[in-house]
């Protein structure tokens, strides 16, 4: 401990504290006095202390002594133990709780949708909306394809896969399996045989791809457990395809800017014949779409999407 002093008279005059606290050499200075006057403290203060850490501690004061009671563990894990502490304090903590709380995710909330576009959110509104509905009528589908891919080989029904979505972030990947359960491991013995340009694996005599798996990889039905991906903030309807971590690792820096968006089921690249581009060709086309998307190219890459598939070119 570099040292203490109580948030009433000791912090009367602020420019003796903030002195007391830098001669102190403390590196880490807790703030105690109560939301939201420890917040505001810091807020006004913070760049003058010479500390590199300062954090505004709440009851930790309190918890530590011994004078109020921590949540059972179990309210803890569920991040509820706020409930714990206004049925201990209601008086004093319904206003902060129940009041305060719904103001600041009110305003978090608006602040949010001002930064965002009005075609962020109408294409938002769009993905959340085509994906449900999409699950909900396909529902029978996936049914059957689960059933035909249960009797066609050993393995679990639904493929998970870690790839990179905007901005670098990994994500889980949802697809129905259409390959040996071994499919991973065997990768980089294959890689050879690849039918395609550049550091994107694909063939079309792929050994590891199932009998069932052929032909839901020409009818594009793998790919419709990714509307879950979609639901989840992760992927959108339209967007650069998903790449896997060891394909970015061996991106360009032109490459690269293919993360600025959001990846998606369809795009571009999906409908302009999927595997028979090259990767090259397929960075240039998401630059572009990235560079001039708008609600309106999203809907024609939608409505082309079909056509895609019926077409089947480029899927294997």
């Amino acid at each position: 401990m570099a040292g203490t002093c109580d948030g009433f008279a000791g912090a009367a005059d602020t420019d003796a504290l903030i002195a007391d606290i830098n001669d102190s050499g403390a590196d880490i200075v807790l703030v105690a006095l109560g939301v939201p006057m420890q917040e505001n403290w810091l807020h006004a203060h913070a760049h003058r202390l010479d500390a590199p850490l300062t954090l505004a501690v709440g009851a930790l004061f309190d918890f530590l002594a011994g004078r109020v009671a921590r949540a059972p563990k179990l309210v803890r894990r569920a991040k509820m133990e706020w409930v714990w502490r206004l049925a201990q304090e209601p008086r004093r903590l319904a206003k902060r709780y129940l009041a305060g709380n719904l103001s600041f995710l009110a305003h978090a909330g608006l602040t949010l949708l001002r930064r965002k576009s009005f075609a962020d959110v109408q294409r938002r509104f769009l993905d959340v909306t085509i994906s449900a509905s999409a699950l909900l009528a396909l529902s029978p589908v996936l049914a059957v394809t689960a059933l035909a891919i249960k009797a066609d080989s050993r393995g679990p029904v639904l493929f998970r896969q870690t790839r990179v979505g905007k901005n670098g972030k990994t994500f889980t990947m949802f697809k129905l399996r259409s390959m040996t359960t071994d499919a991973e491991a065997r990768r980089d013995e294959l890689f050879a045989s690849s039918d395609r340009e550049g550091i994107c694996f694909k063939s079309r005599t792929d050994p590891r791809v199932t009998r069932v798996g052929r032909f839901i990889r020409r009818a594009s039905l793998d790919e419709l457990p990714q509307f879950l991906n979609v639901l989840r903030g992760e992927m959108a309807l339209v967007g650069p395809r998903p790449a896997l971590p060891c394909e970015v690792e061996a991106y360009s820096a032109r490459a690269l800017r293919r993360l600025e968006v959001k990846p998606g089921i369809t795009g571009v690249w999906q409908v302009s014949g999927r595997a028979n581009i090259g990767f090259d060709q397929m960075v240039e086309m998401d630059l572009s779409y990235a560079a001039s998307r708008t609600l309106l190219v999203d809907l024609f890459l939608m409505l082309r999407t079909f056509q895609a598939v019926f077409g089947g070119r480029g899927a294997y």
